[in-house]
C-alpha cells in the first residue's frame, strides 16, 4: 500500500480534502494529513482522521507518540506528498525554501514526488511572483494540477478553482 501525505491549506477548499481523501481511500492509499494552522480555521482535524483513519499532524512542536523527529520521519515514509488545496503562501514558501511549519518541513525533507493543487482567487494566482515560484518549483520537478477556472470564493469566476478531484486523483496515480 503507497502511503501519501496530504498537505491541506488555508484555502475555503480545504473541504475538498474530505472528498480527496475518501478518493484516495478508495485507490487503497494511506493517507496521512498535514494541516496547516490556517487550514484549522476551514475544516477540522476530527473530520479528516475520521475520513483517513489516521492521526492528524497540525503542530510541528506537539508532542510525538513515540520519539522521533515528525517532519522527517512522515517525510520519509511517504511515497507522494499531495499538497490541496494550496495556497499562494505555502507555494512561496516551499518555492523560497522556508520551513516554518510542519507542511513546510515535511515537503523539505522528502525524497518523494510532491504534487500540488493550487486554490486562490484570480488575482492572487495571475501575479508574477506567484507565477515565478510556480515555474521555479515546476523547473525542480514539482507537479501542478490546475487551478482551473470556475466560481471562486468571492463569487466571481476565474482561474484559481482547485481542479477537480478526478484530476488530483487521476494525477496521484499517474504520479505514482
Amino acid at each position: 500500500m503507497k502511503n501519501i501525505i496530504l498537505g491541506v491549506t488555508g484555502s475555503i477548499a480545504a473541504y475538498k480534502a474530505c472528498d480527496i481523501i475518501r478518493r484516495l481511500k478508495e485507490e487503497n492509499f494511506n493517507v496521512t494529513v498535514i494541516m496547516t494552522d490556517d487550514a484549522n480555521e476551514f475544516i477540522t482535524p476530527l473530520t479528516l482522521a475520521s475520513l483517513s483513519r489516521n492521526k492528524v499532524y497540525c503542530d510541528m512542536f506537539a508532542d510525538p507518540d513515540a520519539w522521533n523527529i515528525e517532519h522527517v520521519s512522515l517525510a520519509q515514509k511517504s511515497d507522494l506528498i499531495l499538497i490541496a488545496p494550496a495556497t499562494a503562501n505555502t507555494i512561496s514558501k516551499i518555492a523560497g525554501g522556508i520551513c516554518d511549519d510542519l507542511l513546510s518541513c515535511a515537503v523539505m525533507a522528502t525524497k518523494a514526488p510532491v504534487v500540488i493543487a493550487p486554490a486562490m482567487n484570480s488575482n492572487m494566482f495571475e501575479n508574477k511572483i506567484l507565477q515565478g515560484n510556480i515555474a521555479k518549483l515546476k523547473g525542480l520537478g514539482y507537479k501542478f494540477i490546475g487551478p482551473v477556472k470556475g466560481k471562486l470564493a468571492n463569487g466571481q469566476a476565474g482561474i484559481g478553482h482547485l481542479a477537480s478531484v478526478e484530476e488530483i486523483i487521476k494525477e496521484v496515480k499517474r504520479v505514482l
